[in-house]
């Protein structure tokens, strides 16, 4: 045997020694190029559109710990989906009975299996381990977002805010490794952003793979910066190295385009895989190389989208909301769409009249009227504690109310203004 194959296999050995096992009902994040979570845009329809079109993984959007806590889970024959519900709490201790339940989280058990990574919003051990308890036996993975700088994710510690307090970030990835893993046999990973310097960015890197976590992504900019500013892969090499001395995945984030790109990154940088966010927001086609057609036409991807929207009865405004980032803005499409309020309106100014059928039956489940009218208000109920409050609001915007005058409003009329001498006039 040859010097160089010597010092290949045992760089092989060495690698495979160190490699972070991954448990039987997770997913291994080498040679990956997955969908970014993404809140609003990482919703059902979304991962399975990107995932029709190709995506390895999907990451759900950031779902806080405490919103799951109290959650039921329920399997929804209508949308063939698993749903984890609960009461919203309209700022009462003790919501109405009759109010209807909050989806808090939705999956696709058949289109997700083993491809659905739960990111988990949280700054707090505890907490963490409650709520990842309600959905591990349902998802390949639990991720935790250290890297979100938005003020939801880090007004409570949590997030990018989790950065600055790397011994709680450790207790929560310990704490989950610790509790999630054994019972439920899938990994744990977690999501951060670089930090000032290369040196900063190792030290914190090197406890996060030291915890038994099985994945790491980095996105590739600072907390302060956004989106329109262009990543930083200065540290990218390092970031790989430490991750893969310790045999911990790494994947990058960051102004990743589409499938091609991804792949030269991955080689070019030493990573193991890549995930894409606002690319796939706009069009995840992306996800398709170029050896399958590359990425579709907008009106394509936008049926296909539509469609899977329907099938899982998304919540309409989520529905609009995504067709607005997809349909270029130029197009006379977007202004149209964008003032929609129902299904059966979209399919009829989109030119899908064969999805009509099923527009009107998904308006009609989510109590929305099909003629564009939005909401409808047949159930509208009185504000019960307005009432209790000895007021009667709701009563009062329906009946008419006399008029009163402009003296009874305290408006002086004009015979009732002051002298004029009295009057300052502005030079």
């Amino acid at each position: 045997m040859s010097w160089l194959a010597r010092v290949i296999r045992g760089t092989m050995a060495s690698e495979l020694k160190t490699k972070v096992p991954i448990p039987r009902n997770g997913v291994d994040y080498r040679g990956k190029i997955v969908l970014a979570p993404m809140v609003r845009s990482g919703e059902l329809p979304s991962r399975l559109t990107a995932l029709h079109y190709g995506a390895d993984l999907v990451w759900g959007p950031e779902t806080v710990d405490r919103s799951m806590i109290g959650t039921t889970r329920r399997f929804n024959p209508d949308t063939r989906t698993i749903d984890w519900t609960r009461k919203p709490s309209l700022g009462a201790k003790t919501p109405p009975a009759d109010i209807k339940d909050s989806i808090i989280y939705r999956m696709h058990p058949e289109k997700e299996k083993g491809k659905l990574i739960f990111q988990i919003g949280t700054s707090n051990p505890d907490f963490a381990v409650q709520a990842a308890r309600l959905v591990a036996a349902d998802v390949a993975g639990i991720d935790v977002n250290a890297g979100c700088p938005k003020p939801f994710s880090t007004h409570d510690g949590m997030g990018a805010a989790l950065l600055r307090t790397p011994d709680k970030l450790v207790a929560i990835l310990e704490a989950l490794v610790k509790n999630i893993v054994p019972e439920f046999e899938i990994g744990i990973s977690v999501k951060i952003r670089i930090l000032d310097t290369a040196a900063e960015t190792e030290t914190l890197v090197r406890r996060l793979v030291a915890t038994g976590i099985t994945g790491l992504t980095v996105h590739c900019r600072t907390t302060p910066m956004r989106p329109r500013e262009r990543a930083i892969r200065g540290q990218l090499r390092m970031i790989a190295d430490v991750c893969r001395e310790a045999g911990v995945a790494c994947l990058m984030n960051g102004d990743v385009e589409n499938r091609d790109q991804a792949l030269e990154l991955i080689q070019e940088y030493g990573v193991d895989g890549a995930m894409i966010a606002t690319a796939a927001e706009k069009n995840p086609s992306c996800f398709r190389s170029s050896a399958d057609g590359s990425i579709l036409p907008w009106e394509q991807v936008v049926e296909q989208y539509v469609r899977y929207a329907m099938e899982v009865e998304n919540k309409f405004g989520n529905t609009k909301f995504l067709l607005c980032q997809m349909i270029p803005g130029k197009q006379p499409a977007y202004r149209t769409v964008s003032s929609c309020k129902s299904y059966t309106k979209i399919c009829e100014l989109l030119g899908f009249e064969h999805l009509m059928e099923r527009a009107r039956e998904v308006d009609i489940s989510l109590d929305i009227d099909p003629d564009n009218a939005g909401k409808k208000n047949s159930n509208k109920k009185a504000n019960n504690s307005a009432l209790a409050a000895g007021g009667n609001m709701a009563e009062s915007r329906t009946k008419p109310q006399a008029k009163k005058s402009l003296s009874g409003r305290g408006v002086s009329t004009q015979t009732e203004a002051a002298p004029a001498e009295a009057m300052v006039i502005p030079a």
